[in-house]
C-alpha cells in the first residue's frame, strides 16, 4: 500500500513539507488510537532477533539512523512501526534553522535524496525534555535511544569540543548511546575534524569524562563514505586509542557519481541507493583490518533485505535505515527482520 499509494501522493509534493506533514499524521494516529495497528502490523516481534552489544539489549537490529527525528519529537511513535532503536539528532547546544531552503531533494530515478539541511534542530534543551518522557531503562515501554551530538555552525573547530561537552552532558541521563558526528558535509569545516588529530582529541575528551560517570554510556563515531583507506585505518587506530565503543559506517557522501535524476547537481550529502556498495565496502575494510576488533553499525543504501544481510556479513553487528525507510515504507524493517528469522 505504501509504495503504490501513499508515496506516490507524498512524493509529488515538497520533500521537507511532506517530511512535516507525515509527523503530524502519525502523531495524530497515536493520539486517536491508531498506533496499535502500526505496531501489530509491523512488528516482528521474537527473541531470536535480540542483540546484545556494548552493554545494551536491542530488541531487533534496525534501527532509525539519525537525521529523521531530530528533535525527539516522535521516538515512541516511531518504534512502534517496527525499529528496535531510535537515533535522535544531529542536535547542537544552541538552537539553529540550519540551511536555506530549498535543502532537501528526491533524485527519483536514482532512489536517492540529498540533503543540505546544516544540522537544523530546537537545541539539545528541548530534546531533552521531550526525552524525559521515555519509560525508565528495563521498562517494556523503553524506547533505545541514541543520542547523535554536533556542534553548531558558529563555533569555530578550535573550540568544538565545547559543543560536544554541553550536549554530552545534557543527554547524558536520558540516551541510552552517544554517537559523534563530525561526518556531515552540511557544516563548514565540520569534516575537517576527522583528522587523527583533532578527531582523538575531541573523542578522549568524551571518554574522560564517560569514566568519571557511575555507569558510563557507550560512545561511537559516525564516519563519511568518503574517507581514503588510509584515513580508514587512522578510524580504526582512534579507536584502540580512544577506546570508544563502536564506529557507525556511513555519513551521506559527497560523491555524484553515475546520478541521473535532475537534482544531481545540487550541494549536500547524498543518501539512498548510490551509497549502497561503497557503504558496505568501509564496513568490510574496517571489520577485517580490525579483525573485528569493535562493533559496527551499518547503514546507508539499505532499500532491500538483501542490502541489509550483506552489511551484516560484511561485518556490522547492527543496521538503520533511512532514506530506504522513506522509498519503501515500514515493511522494509518488516522484511529484513523475517529475512533474518529465515537464516536462523
Amino acid at each position: 500500500m505504501y509504495k503504490f499509494v501513499l508515496r506516490p501522493l507524498l512524493f509529488s509534493f515538497d520533500p521537507e513539507s511532506v517530511h512535516h506533514f507525515t509527523f503530524k499524521m502519525i502523531r495524530l494516529a497515536n493520539t486517536v488510537g491508531l498506533g496499535g495497528l502500526f505496531k501489530t502490523k509491523d512488528h516482528v516481534d521474537n527473541p531470536l532477533l535480540k542483540r546484545e552489544l556494548f552493554g545494551l539489549q536491542f530488541p531487533n537490529p534496525v534501527g532509525l539512523a539519525a537525521g529523521f527525528d531530530k528533535d525527539a519529537k516522535l521516538f515512541k511513535e516511531l518504534s512502534n512501526i517496527g525499529f528496535g532503536f531510535i537515533e535522535i539528532g544531529t542536535v547542537t547546544p544552541k538552537p539553529q534553522g540550519g540551511n536555506e531552503q530549498p535543502r532537501l531533494f528526491r533524485l527519483k530515478e536514482d532512489a536517492a535524496i540529498i540533503n543540505r539541511m546544516g544540522f537544523n534542530n530546537g537545541g539539545v534543551d528541548e530534546a531533552v525534555e521531550r526525552l524525559k518522557s521515555n519509560a525508565a531503562v528495563g521498562d517494556k515501554n523503553h524506547v533505545l535511544i541514541g543520542g547523535n551530538i554536533g556542534k553548531n555552525k558558529v563555533t569555530p573547530n578550535e573550540e568544538a569540543v565545547n559543543d560536544y561537552i554541553i550536549c554530552f552532558d545534557a543527554l547524558f541521563d536520558y540516551v541510552d548511546y552517544f554517537v559523534v558526528n563530525v561526518s556531515s558535509p552540511n557544516t563548514p569545516n565540520l569534516r575537517a575534524l576527522q583528522e587523527k588529530k583533532p578527531l582523538t582529541d575531541l573523542l578522549q575528551t568524551l571518554q574522560n569524562k564517560n569514566n568519571l560517570k557511575p555507569q558510563r554510556k557507550p560512545i561511537l563515531l559516525k564516519i563519511a563514505p568518503d574517507l581514503a583507506n588510509e584515513q580508514l585505518l587512522d578510524i580504526i587506530d582512534i579507536v584502540a586509542i580512544t577506546k570508544i565503543d563502536g564506529v557507525i559506517a556511513t555519513n551521506t557522501t559527497i560523491s555524484r557519481e553515475g546520478l541521473q535524476s535532475d537534482h544531481k547537481n545540487e550541494m549536500g550529502g547524498l543518501s539512498g541507493r548510490p551509497l549502497t556498495q561503497r557503504s558496505t565496502e568501509v564496513i568490510r575494510f574496517l571489520a577485517e583490518k580490525s579483525q573485528k576488533a569493535f562493533p559496527i553499525i551499518g547503514v546507508g543504501g539499505i532499500h532491500t533485505a538483501k542490502d541489509a544481510l550483506e552489511k551484516l556479513d560484511a561485518g556490522a553487528d547492527l543496521v538503520q535505515l533511512y532514506t530506504g525507510f522513506i522509498y519503501e515504507g515500514p515493511q522494509l524493517i518488516k522484511d529484513i527482520n523475517k529475512a533474518l528469522l529465515s537464516k536462523v
